[in-house]
């Protein structure tokens, strides 16, 4: 059995299904559905056990048939500000699995986030090194609370502590895909555009308050989750430790980006530029991209989609379609 935490949400929930689609059944999920439309993440999906988060640690104290952990349970809005509940969510919970894990002996992929890299000054390296980490420079409380943990597991590692037998950490950059429709305002561009495009309405992409970089010109690895799921999943089985990107590794802009998805529609881009809120304007990445030499080195060789493939998929697939669910 696979326990996969997180598992109504976006990229978990993508997890769920591509386990499902190998022929894997034996799934227990841990989450938190709440009163909204979460649970259609789901509706298409096979598992054998449900545990609400807050009762995990007994039902893992009673279950000693799991043969890995899939951890993707975590606050993950940048824009949070309760900094009690991220720790309690993203870093306590994440060592007491990794701390179940070491004692059961059981595989754990957990994820990580570009949002560790802040604004990239310092690069998009993801060498496991205490110093390295350190010198990095989250932007806000989500990115920093995912660097803490990291910290614990390149520490245990340097040092010489227990493990699970197999220990990853993914780190996620710009992930877009079915089931993200939940996340509000933490909606990847694509998904926030495609009805209004739909619809034959222009769209808005944030100005940029960057000397040297145009309006619509930000740069993200914007990565499909199919891609980011298969990616990881290909880590666990050559049983990879170690804290990995997953990205592309090629950065697009967010005008190439909805360009593409004008595109996918059928229809000729019509694009406005907006203000920034005030609030986010310190905290903005204007650049990320995945380096991707330790993924490779790990030999996985899996082959990303391209930008417009990715979208045409989403599209096609899923968001031009009644029910848009993975």
């Amino acid at each position: 059995m696979i326990l996969v935490t997180g598992g109504a949400g976006f990229i978990g929930s993508n997890f769920v299904a591509e386990l499902n689609r190998r022929g894997c059944k034996a799934v227990a999920i841990s989450d938190w559905l709440g009163t909204e439309e979460k649970w259609r993440n789901l509706a298409n999906a096979a598992f054998v056990d449900w545990v609400a988060p807050g009762h995990l640690q007994a039902w893992l104290a009673g279950h000693r048939d799991i043969d890995a952990v899939i951890h993707m349970g975590a606050i993950s809005a940048t824009t949070e500000t309760d900094g009690d509940a991220v720790m309690e969510n993203n870093f306590r919970l994440s060592l007491d699995l990794l701390d179940h894990c070491t004692r059961a002996g059981i595989p754990l992929l957990y994820a990580s986030s570009a949002a560790v890299y802040g604004s990239g000054e310092h690069g998009f390296d993801d060498a496991i090194n205490s110093a390295e980490i350190m010198k990095l420079r989250p932007l806000n409380l989500y990115g920093w609370s995912k660097r803490q943990f990291d910290l614990v597991v390149a520490d245990r590692i340097a040092s010489g502590a227990a493990l699970p037998p197999t220990c990853i950490g993914v780190r996620f950059f710009n992930v877009f895909g079915p089931n993200e429709y939940h996340k509000g305002d933490m909606k990847s561009v694509v998904a926030k555009i495609a009805g209004p495009i739909a619809r034959g309405d222009r769209i808005s992409l944030f100005k940029s308050y960057r000397e040297g970089i145009g309006d619509g010109d930000q740069r993200r690895d914007f990565i499909y989750v199919m891609d980011a799921v298969r990616a990881s999943l290909a880590l666990l089985e050559g049983k990879n430790s170690g804290i990995f990107n997953i990205g592309t590794g090629v950065a697009h802009s967010f005008r190439d980006l909805a360009e593409a998805t004008f595109r996918a529609f059928g229809r000729e881009p019509a694009i406005d530029y907006i203000d920034m809120p005030v609030q986010i304007r310190e905290k903005y990445q204007y650049f990320t991209e995945a380096k991707l030499d330790r993924l490779r080195q790990a030999g996985v060789s899996y082959r990303f989609s391209a930008l417009e493939d990715a979208i045409g998929d989403y599209v096609g697939r899923y968001l031009s379609q009644e029910n848009p669910y993975r």
